[in-house]
């Protein structure tokens, strides 16, 4: 009797022992990659938000102004330098005959137009001449503008393609030579400030981020337009070329702030009336631009009057945006992020113990 009252015990232990087994591994069979959370999919349907708003949100819209200085240098290498006391600079072709002392014809302004004069006299032995197949005959000056930028672009992934528009308000300076400075005097565009257009193509792509901060590379590809002070009978304009970087500051999911600064590569030919021969201006610029950039909402505001949700959010099948969180400020999934500072910590509320 003893003997059989001992082998109830050992029968339950195996009983125990082989459920602990079977738990196991019905435990270690489950599935890791399944959902153990709530099935949120139970109490919300499935967001059917899509199609033409979801196009046109890949589309933003630029404004920007800042500063810009241009490099003016004007070749002179196909002329004559003619300089008197007392005179602006006269240049003449470099095969015309001047044994007699007297240049038939020649230019004694050529910026934004031609000037020509005749008969020019001279006296070798007080005037200065110079050639420019001899040296590196130039003239320099500079220019500060105040651009207006529009602009907009489509982004797909990290790149992106866009048109733009520049108005731009120009002001010229001296131009001086390049050499023989003490004996070549200067000379003043007969303007005092200009309007200049640009329009082109954008050509772009994002290159790094951090956090909130996003580095872009683009480039802008057209034509400007010069103002009406420019003889366009005489003017023959390149193509208008612009690299630079673009340093975005996103404040929200729909607009930003950026800084820009690029470098311009553009000239234009002033064509001498009934001659061959042309002078070549180039006019680089370096530029520094400050802006904002808006894009369109993918989703619509929603239409409940009341409904004070500061997050995107769905009713239904189809998904809103807040109708009282600004459009400025960055989402966030906490409830109450327009106001994460209480009045009682804000201004000279700050320096009490005890606001209140």
């Amino acid at each position: 009797m003893n003997n059989r009252r001992g082998t109830i015990p050992y029968f339950f232990r195996i009983v125990l022992i082989l459920i602990l087994l079977l738990s196991a591994s019905g435990l270690q069979a489950q599935d890791p990659n399944k959902n153990v959370g709530i099935p949120l999919d139970h109490f919300y349907a499935d967001p059917v938000n899509g199609g033409l708003r979801n196009f046109l949100s890949k589309f933003h819209f630029s404004v920007s102004t800042g500063y810009g200085h241009t490099f003016y240098r004007q070749d002179l290498s196909e002329f004559v330098l003619l300089q008197q006391d007392g005179q602006a600079p006269f240049i003449f072709r470099q095969d015309l005959n001047i044994n007699g002392g007297t240049v038939s014809s020649g230019y004694n302004y050529w910026f934004n137009r031609a000037v020509s004069e005749e008969n020019r006299g001279f006296n070798a032995g007080t005037d200065f001449l110079v050639s420019g197949d001899t040296t590196d005959l130039a003239f320099e000056g500079g220019g500060m503008s105040i651009p207006l930028n529009l602009s907009v672009h489509f982004e797909f992934d990290r790149y992106k393609v866009g048109l733009g528009y520049t108005f731009e308000y120009h002001r010229p300076s001296t131009m001086r030579p390049s050499v023989f400075t003490d004996q070549i005097a200067s000379y003043e565009p007969d303007f005092n400030s200009a309007f200049y257009q640009k329009y082109y193509l954008i050509l772009g792509a994002k290159v790094y981020r951090y956090y909130y901060w996003v580095l872009s590379v683009d480039a802008h590809l057209g034509g400007f337009n010069l103002s009406g002070k420019f003889d366009k009978a005489q003017v023959t304009k390149s193509v208008y070329f612009n690299i630079g970087a673009t340093v975005e500051r996103e404040m929200s999911e729909y607009l930003r702030f950026f800084v820009r600064p690029s470098f311009d590569l553009k000239s234009f030919t002033l064509e001498m009336p009934e001659t061959d021969v042309s002078v070549r201006t180039g006019m680089n610029a370096l530029y520094f631009n400050v802006g904002l950039t808006y894009r369109l909402p993918r989703l619509k505001r929603c239409y409940i009057k009341t409904c004070r949700t500061q997050v995107n959010h769905q009713h239904g099948n189809m998904e809103y945006r807040s109708r009282v969180h600004p459009f400025y400020k960055k989402q966030n999934p906490h409830h109450g992020e327009n106001y994460p500072t209480l009045i009682r910590y804000k201004g000279k509320n700050k320096k009490k113990m005890n606001a209140y």
